[in-house]
């Protein structure tokens, strides 16, 4: 019965495509509290990424509005009918700024994911492949980089990059290039040991002997078998991104309030309102930041734990046990 309901295919028959997509297949394999962990991590992401995407249509104002049709909006309103969680003392409707700052959100955590990983994996790939001098610099690189603070690093590219303005894309650029050169090692390294391993394999040699060029062993046969593991890394790194960006506008380093919605900058600005009792202008950004990293850290571990062989092994013997 357990296996009949964790793999819905039948006995013998080769998944799908779409089952064998990293996420999917991980739910199809996981049971119990991982199932729950992983399930509860990809519904709160989700909720996240769908504010992000249909922003303009769900928030009932601007990310800037502080007027309507019936005049300015007050200061430090508290939550009412015409603003459903309050308004900051900017005079912006808090639920419009929340649904807002999920677009900066998500658009640090891709362009900072994709280049992370365009780049870690170019670069791993050759080094594990080809090695030599190359392979030697680009490790010294590496470790020279990766010890670097996020935060600091952040801090030091929004300056360079921004010139001191704190506009939308400038604010987004500099934090996703900061998150970016410090985690292109941890996936310059997952890329480069596979890659120095998979080099040996039978079906290198055989490409090799079949007069393949090196470009195409590296990039069809090497780069196929060498990022299994990299979905695993993106998911817990994704969390780290999200709290970078939060630190630079609680800093005064992030976005500034007319360019776009960022939820680090309104808990700064929350901070004056803690004191007076006004608690809904720095409660709800926070809620945010912590249930986007709540649900991106859940599905991480999930899929750590359902990746680990040694789970996996622990797992079937519980199972033949039982």
């Amino acid at each position: 019965m357990t296996e009949a309901t964790t793999v819905p295919t039948a006995p013998g028959a080769k998944p799908t495509l779409f089952q064998r997509l990293p996420i999917v297949s991980h739910v199809r394999r996981s049971v119990g509290v991982q199932r729950g962990m992983l399930v509860a991590g990809l519904i709160i992401s989700s909720v996240f990424l769908i504010a992000a995407l249909f922003a303009p249509l769900i928030a009932p104002y601007g990310f800037a509005q502080s007027r309507d049709e019936n005049g300015i909006f007050g200061k430090q309103l508290p939550p009412s009918p015409e603003h459903l969680w309050g308004t900051t003392v900017g005079g912006f409707d808090v639920l419009s700024r929340v649904i807002w700052g999920t677009q900066t959100a998500i658009s640090v955590v891709v362009i900072a994911v994709v280049l992370s990983i365009f780049i870690g994996v170019v670069l791993g790939l050759i080094s594990g492949y080809l090695g030599g001098w190359l392979d030697r610099i680009l490790i010294v690189i590496a470790d020279a980089i990766y010890p670097f603070p996020t935060l600091l690093l952040a801090i030091v590219m929004s300056i360079v990059i921004s010139g001191g303005r704190s506009s939308l894309w400038s604010g987004i650029f500099s934090a996703a290039i900061s998150i970016t050169v410090v985690f292109i090692p941890q996936y310059f390294r997952v890329v480069r040991a596979e890659a120095i391993r998979l080099k040996a394999e039978a079906f290198v040699e055989s490409a090799r002997v079949v007069g393949s060029s090196t470009g195409r062993i590296m990039f069809t046969h090497v780069l196929r078998n060498s990022t299994r593991t990299l979905p695993l890394i993106l998911t817990l790194n994704a969390s780290e991104a999200i709290l970078t960006l939060a630190g630079l506008g609680f800093l005064g380093f992030g976005i500034a309030p007319t360019s776009a919605a960022e939820w680090g900058y309104d808990l700064n600005r929350a901070l004056s309102d803690a004191a007076s009792g006004i608690w809904w202008t720095g409660l709800y950004p926070g809620a945010a930041i912590v249930l986007l990293v709540l649900g991106l850290t859940l599905v991480g571990e999930s899929v750590n734990d359902i990746s680990d062989p040694k789970l996996r092994t622990r797992k079937r013997l519980r199972k033949v046990a039982a």
